[in-house]
């Protein structure tokens, strides 16, 4: 199966399935000298555990990991680094009543479609549980990018029609939402709360930012940066959409509205950030900003139409351990997408000029 790995000079490749022994990632092209821990990457893995909340799903995962090469004394040594994180809580049971019937919303049908068979536990690969690779991933990469001076957040802006108005970046993580307007906060959670009582799910919107990024970073003319961070962001499970900037909205502007204008300084500065950061596919210096559309999930309780294997007309509910919402626990994995995507280009810039 093609199509596993990210990055071109700092590479990852996930593997595994949902409901699989193990799930994991290997992660090629970090330099050596960076001081990592089991403990660096458990904390980014314990907020997209599952668990936790009220509002997410119930499967109990310890997302464990385990550092099985790469490696030494505390410290990367160069070579191929590689995580393991155990399944612990997978119950393929629930999945047995649907084997032959595809469910509307999944990739059921177009896996079966692709390889002629798939895997019903949980999606199999397809599964949102592969996104711990991709955090765990992002964990080393975020310590390649602090000693960069560079640092990488994100935050809920909406979940279904309600949406923060205001910004508090010390509320974000004391939340279970994570949502920087402290207003907003319960009025989300009670939409999910509904939304799941209803046998129903929710979508909403993450934005994702970097600071400290230099000017530079990016490759003309089909790596840009920004084209490889939307690729980066579309591949995350349930994202059905990316801007970055003023995105959408630009339409409506005018280019005197939309442009950036610069202020003297070395480096310069810019007096807003419609571009979000990146200008000609090249980081401009300004604040990396992107948002990802997330649609509702498509695991619900509520009967649906679809068809079996056969093509035959059948009703399906989907049972087990679902978020209503999966805006939360996307959180770190767009963080970890931007992380990859800027370790990336940190490397390959090196070799930019002499």
């Amino acid at each position: 199966m093609a199509g596993n790995s990210f990055g071109v000079q700092f590479r990852v490749t996930t593997w595994g399935e949902s409901h699989g022994p193990a799930i994991g990632v290997v992660i090629d092209g970090c330099p050596a000298g960076l001081s990592i821990s089991e403990d660096t990457i458990q904390t980014q893995l314990e907020r997209r555990r599952t668990g936790l909340s009220s509002i997410t799903s119930q499967r109990k995962e310890p997302d464990k990991c385990k550092i099985l090469s790469g490696l030494f004394e505390g410290k990367t040594t160069g070579a191929p680094i590689q995580i393991l994180i155990e399944n612990k809580d997978a119950d393929s049971s629930a999945y047995d009543e649907i084997k032959d019937i595809f469910r509307p919303g999944h990739a059921d049908y177009t896996y079966h479609k692709k390889y002629g068979l798939r895997d019903h536990r949980g999606g199999g690969r397809s599964s949102a549980r592969e996104t711990a690779c991709r955090v765990a991933a992002g964990a080393v990469a975020k310590e390649l990018l602090a000693a960069c001076g560079i640092e990488v957040f994100a935050h809920t802006v909406s979940i279904h029609f309600v949406r923060a108005e205001t910004f508090d970046r010390a509320v974000i993580e004391q939340n279970i939402v994570r949502c920087a307007d402290p207003d907003v906060v319960e009025e989300m959670i009670d939409s999910i709360h509904t939304a799941r009582k209803n046998g129903d799910s929710l979508g909403g919107v993450v934005q994702v930012e970097a600071t400290g990024v230099p000017a530079g970073l990016g490759e003309p003319v089909f790596d840009r940066f920004d084209a490889d961070l939307a690729k980066a962001l579309m591949s995350i499970n349930a994202v059905k959409g990316v801007e970055i900037g003023s995105g959408f909205s630009a339409t409506s502007s005018r280019g005197s509205e939309n442009n950036d204008n610069m202020t003297p300084g070395d480096p310069p500065g810019f007096a807003s950030n419609n571009s979000g950061g990146i200008d000609g596919g090249i980081t401009n210096g300004n604040t990396i900003v992107a948002r990802i559309a997330i649609k509702p999930t498509p695991s619900i309780l509520n009967e649906q139409s679809s068809v079996n294997k056969d093509g035959n007309a059948v009703m399906v509910r989907t049972k087990g351990r679902h978020d209503p919402c999966v805006c939360p626990r996307a959180v770190p994995v767009a963080e970890a997408m931007l992380a990859l995507t800027l370790a990336d280009h940190v490397l390959r810039n090196r070799s930019a000029k002499a």
